[in-house]
């Protein structure tokens, strides 16, 4: 992910970007009950998806037709972050470079 990023730089890790990788596609993904209803929903208007998909890069799309580049990502309350203004909100910085990783590899 640092390549979409800064094509021109070195990864100061790339010694060791194989085992990052691995370490981060064998964590197994926790879905939400909010996550499983938005799910089902999706089913239910016959918005066909792969539930839990991984992309080839490795990233970990909630609901996705693979083959169209199309995703969902269900985004609760740990994706966001309370400003200094008490009823506002933003996304966080991961949550943020996730959404932009994907639209730099296409999905929509």
């Amino acid at each position: 992910h640092f390549r979409l990023e800064w094509p021109d730089l070195t990864f100061p890790l790339s010694h060791c970007d194989r085992r990052l990788q691995s370490a981060y596609q064998n964590m197994e993904p926790t879905p939400s009950r909010l996550q499983r209803d938005v799910a089902a929903a999706l089913d239910r208007v016959g918005w066909t998806h792969v539930f839990e998909h991984v992309t080839a890069e490795g990233l970990s799309v909630d609901m996705a037709q693979p083959e169209k580049k199309r995703a969902v990502e269900v985004d609760g309350p740990t994706h966001f972050a309370q400003t200094s203004a008490p009823t506002t909100y933003v996304e966080t910085g991961r949550t943020r470079f996730k959404s932009r990783l994907l639209r730099r590899l296409g999905w929509d």
